[in-house]
């Protein structure tokens, strides 16, 4: 069985967390652990799921009898991993006191409120590792602490502000900043307004005098072309208005 050996704990529950030793029918003869989602092969022997599959990858017959196996006849055994899921497990944090036990089934819902699961502090920036039970008493001194302020202002205070903050002093001060920003802004709009209208009066005497020189232009070529008219003379000769008489 060295093979079996190369497969321990790959698959099975420890056989060490359970409060009542488990049956000998119960342990999977691969990783020698109490059989998770157990499966049956056609030669009647049960094993974990995933330890039968990782078995089969490397040969096709059954680690206890040498059968032939074939995945296709491998079926899921529910009423036993049921019956295994009602067994009775100690808490996987009793090396730090815990003494609770509860159905193997219950393992996920203990360990997402028993109060001395090692968790990691919550705050960015802090590295502490502590038990559930002592958080509370941590975040009240973690120098790490961040939190909004509760009554909603949106200031986020930490353990060196939130003694000495006062929501109305904060958003007077805020209030102020922003009627500040806004004068400037408003500052800005109207010397940029006044630049702008300045431009619009310089074009506008610009055009004026561009208009007045076109005038000018058409009354001047109005002059030059009378002055330039023929002039019939006596026995029909045909003479310019400016030659002399």
């Amino acid at each position: 069985m060295a093979e079996a050996e190369m497969c321990l704990h790959c698959g099975g529950y420890d056989v060490e967390m359970f409060v009542d030793v488990p049956d000998e029918d119960l342990i999977c003869s691969i990783c020698k652990g109490v059989l998770r989602c157990p499966v049956r092969a056609a030669c009647h022997h049960i094993f974990c799921k995933k330890c039968i599959m990782q078995w089969l990858k490397r040969q096709q017959t059954c680690p206890c009898c040498r059968k032939p196996v074939s995945q296709s006849l491998i079926y899921v055994m529910f009423k036993l991993s049921k019956a295994i899921g009602r067994l009775k497990i100690k808490c996987r944090n009793e090396i730090r006191g815990c003494r609770t036990t509860f159905a193997l089934s219950e393992q996920y819902c203990h360990s997402i409120v028993c109060p001395f699961e090692l968790i990691s502090c919550p705050f960015q920036g802090c590295r502490a590792q502590l038990l559930r039970r002592d958080l509370e008493v941590h975040s009240q001194h973690c120098e790490h602490w961040r939190q909004p302020c509760h009554m909603g202002c949106g200031t986020m205070l930490s353990q060196s502000t939130r003694t000495q903050h006062n929501c109305y002093q904060d958003l007077r001060r805020q209030y102020e900043v922003r009627q500040q920003s806004h004068r400037a802004i408003a500052a800005t709009l109207q010397r940029k307004m006044r630049k702008m209208q300045n431009t619009m009066a310089h074009m506008k005497r610009q055009i004026s005098l561009i208009c007045e020189s076109l005038q000018v232009m058409d009354d001047l070529e109005e002059v030059i072309e009378d002055e330039e008219e023929p002039v019939i003379g006596p026995a029909g000769s045909i003479t310019n208005s400016n030659s002399s008489s």
